[in-house]
């Protein structure tokens, strides 16, 4: 799943974050594992502490931690935590007069709002821990 980095990162580091949930693990660590700058580890990281899914140490023990059971953390909240769509929402400017375009924008609109719904819903129904058990995790 690499079509969102962002939500790709995040999934990967919960998942084995999921294996030892009250393990900690640096953003130098996430980062080397993840193939990433450790800065864009902090920002994901940083958004999902925001949202009460994890939370961070400072200091030379200090890392990343969960702040919930995996099994109390859905993908939509992972998905919802980076304030992101993979689905283009929202009303649109129309730079045209014509009212077909105004109409099929708005259709296309009430659409793809239907589309996210479904999507967030469809997250909403998959635990970090159930992806985990979903079968034998390789590192990499």
């Amino acid at each position: 799943m690499k079509r969102n980095s962002r939500l790709s990162l995040a999934l990967h580091t919960l998942g084995h974050m999921a294996g030892d949930p009250a393990g900690v693990r640096t953003s130098a660590d996430i980062a080397e594992h993840a193939g990433t700058n450790p800065v864009v580890v902090r920002r994901v990281l940083g958004k999902l502490r925001e949202a009460g899914l994890l939370t961070s140490e400072k200091g030379h023990a200090g890392g990343w931690r969960l702040a919930r059971e995996p099994h109390e953390i859905t993908l939509a909240d992972v998905y919802l935590a980076l304030d992101e769509s993979l689905v283009a929402t929202g009303e649109q400017e129309v730079a045209s007069s014509c009212s077909v375009e105004n109409i099929l924008q708005r259709k296309v609109a009430s659409v793809l709002e239907d589309v996210e719904r479904s999507l967030v819903e469809r997250l909403a129904a998959t635990t970090i821990a159930e992806v985990r058990e979903t079968g034998p995790v390789k590192h990499g």
